[in-house]
């Protein structure tokens, strides 16, 4: 599916040489670029077109109803997404007062968020890891692989705080440099 979005974009790509977009268009151009992207690295397809859909949305706010509008998808298909990307906690559910309907929002500090989910799940991996290795045994090849992959994670895990803190610090150095425009 990934090299279909490819082609798809290059063709994309192609006719936008060709001819004038409209606003509409390009933004349509980029959502499927960026959710392709994120397709890529990983995510589920269509929980990257409805986080993308989120992002790109000046609210940062949609319905469920507005969802599947924006990413031509199906109720379920859209439910199932921000199931999904609520559980990783890039995406809220907020509860409309007075109405049926639920918002989901981006997280205002949703790539955080998510990465201090991570660290439990890192934290798991890395003692089942070293499990691994005391069952396989430090010095043969497996083991070694397990080892190797388990100080990666250690490593990953010791320095993320501090990498988060300086994130948060020029986090804040940059809403402050844009409030002072």
């Amino acid at each position: 599916m990934a090299l279909f979005f490819q082609k798809l974009l290059k063709v994309v790509n192609l006719v936008s040489v060709s001819s004038p977009l409209t606003s509409g268009q390009a933004t349509g151009q980029f959502t499927a670029r960026l959710a392709a992207m994120l397709t890529d690295a990983g995510f589920p397809r269509m929980p990257a077109r409805v986080f993308v859909a989120l992002l790109c949305t000046d609210s940062g706010r949609l319905t469920a109803s507005e969802l599947a509008g924006a990413v031509q998808g199906s109720a379920g298909a859209v439910s199932g997404a921000v199931r999904y990307l609520v559980s990783i906690g890039l995406v809220d559910r907020e509860h409309l007062p007075g109405s049926r309907k639920d918002l989901y929002r981006v997280r205002p500090d949703a790539w955080h968020a998510a990465l201090v989910r991570r660290d439990a799940m890192v934290q798991r991996f890395t003692t089942t890891l070293a499990e691994g290795v005391a069952v396989l045994g430090p010095e043969t090849p497996a083991g070694r692989r397990l080892a190797e992959t388990r100080d990666f994670f250690a490593f990953w895990q010791r320095e993320m705080p501090a990498l988060l803190e300086r994130w948060e610090t020029y986090r804040t150095a940059l809403n402050k440099k844009g409030n002072d425009s």
